[in-house]
């Protein structure tokens, strides 16, 4: 491990920030003991906001059917349908996305910490798609049970029964199972699968239509708006490719936009076939900006080993999960590998006093010196561990050495997902705020 003296500022002693002789890293680090077991119980896996919110949308529609009175009427069912499906649509548009941050975000610092604590959970705002899509499939299962049963026309039937298979296969494939293992194919699907949906949602409630005036019509008109909104943000741009390592490429672009520090951006060598989204890491004070592109796969490897001059970006720039920093005094970036690349922005804009815990096989090597001075200029008590030279480091241990002695509030982890989960559900249960990527897409 490589890291410079700790900061002579740190916070005076208290039962959540110990004094920093009882925060050594490495294994002689002391996590505090696990809380109460109904808080641990709260903070497991199964129980995160994400699926909160999915159960959430879930009761919302179970009281509805309760108000309802019994199975509503045909024209009911497929309002509950198209409302539902429409919600899981619109909280995946990039405006909408940023919104949802904006809001959560704009809480002060002096507000109490548990409040904060679970507005910072903004980024699962996932669970309102799952629920959304899950109860309007139920919906229009409904629906279509109701017409079959009545005098439901040929045409009407045709594209119901075809719309319910697409869309049980789109949810079949959306599951974590599936998703993870094949997540190309759960991508094409989820693309072409959604088009195709949205192309049958219009014929079936145009042939149920009332009249131009159907509100079904206009929340349709809604949903293809928010669906087609990042492609018409599609373009093809130069990149510049900068290759320290063959594990690691540097690409470099300066078309005019400028993104905010935390965002995303997708970018693709065929527009059709997959997109990838990479942090943006724009520099203070200069046009354009960077993205950190590992090697991580057939995609990345193809992007390092044959670079691009030219690739498609769409859509908005979309906030990512360490913009919840602002709603804290002081934060503890704890990333490995490519991590860094989410977490650079924030260190170079340094609008959150924060500290840095790297942990990486041979930094210098592998990302090159400039990367690796740029991150020591901003951050001179980033604790940097090579984890060729020592070893796989316990990850909790040192992202809780580095709250207890910085002061912080809370800690923000960029990894992959074993130890993402690993060091934010250690933490929480620990009664220590942490916040990091759900892999829900």
């Amino acid at each position: 491990m490589t890291t410079t003296p700790a900061a002579p500022s740190s916070p005076s002693p208290s039962p959540r920030h110990p004094a920093p002789s009882e925060a050594r890293f490495g294994d002689g680090v002391v996590l505090p003991p696990l809380t109460s077991w109904p808080r641990r119980a709260l903070k497991h896996p199964r129980l995160m906001h994400y699926h909160r919110l999915a159960v959430l949308v879930a009761a919302a529609n179970l009281a509805f059917l309760g108000v309802a009175g019994g199975v509503p009427e045909e024209r009911t069912l497929g309002h509950a349908a198209l409302a539902n499906l429409a919600l899981a649509v619109v909280v995946r548009q990039q405006y909408v996305v940023n919104f949802f941050f904006r809001v959560a975000t704009a809480a002060p610092v002096t507000w109490p910490l548990r409040v904060r604590w679970t507005l910072a959970k903004v980024y699962h705002f996932g669970g309102l798609h799952v629920g959304g899509a899950l109860a309007g499939s139920a919906w229009f299962l409904a629906l279509t049970v109701a017409l079959t049963a009545g005098d439901g026309s040929g045409a009407v039937l045709t594209v119901s029964y075809t719309l319910i298979t697409l869309l049980a296969v789109i949810v079949a494939t959306a599951l974590p199972a599936f998703r993870s293992r094949f997540h190309d194919r759960f991508e094409r699907i989820h693309r072409f699968g959604g088009w195709a949906a949205l192309a049958l949602f219009w014929t079936h409630t145009v042939l149920l239509a009332r009249g131009p005036g159907d509100v079904g019509l206009w929340v349709l008109a809604l949903v293809t708006f928010s669906v087609a909104l990042p492609w018409l943000r599609l373009r093809k741009v130069d990149v510049r490719i900068e290759r320290p390592s063959s594990h690691v490429a540097l690409a470099r672009f300066d078309h005019g936009v400028t993104p905010f520090a935390g965002s995303s951006t997708a970018i693709s060598r065929n527009p059709l076939k997959e997109w990838h989204s990479f942090a943006n890491v724009p520099a203070p004070g200069q046009s354009g900006f960077r993205l950190t592109i590992s090697r991580a796969g057939d995609w990345t490897g193809s992007f390092i080993d044959d670079a691009p001059s030219r690739v498609w970006v769409k859509g908005i720039t979309t906030a990512g999960v360490a913009n919840v920093e602002t709603l804290f005094r002081r934060v503890v970036y704890v990333a490995t590998g490519s991590g860094i690349g989410p977490c650079l922005p924030h260190l170079l804009a340094a609008e959150v006093p924060s500290r840095l815990v790297w942990a990486t096989r041979d930094p210098r090597r592998t990302y090159g010196d400039g990367l690796v001075e740029e991150i020591l200029a901003v951050q001179p008590d980033a604790v940097v561990w090579d984890t060729g030279r020592h070893g796989k480091p316990d990850m909790v241990r040192l992202a809780y050495a580095a709250y207890a002695e910085s002061g912080a509030e809370a800690v923000i982890c960029i990894s992959n997902k074993r130890l993402t989960w690993q060091v934010v559900h250690g933490l929480e249960q620990r009664d220590i705020p942490a916040y990091g990527a759900i892999w829900d897409s």
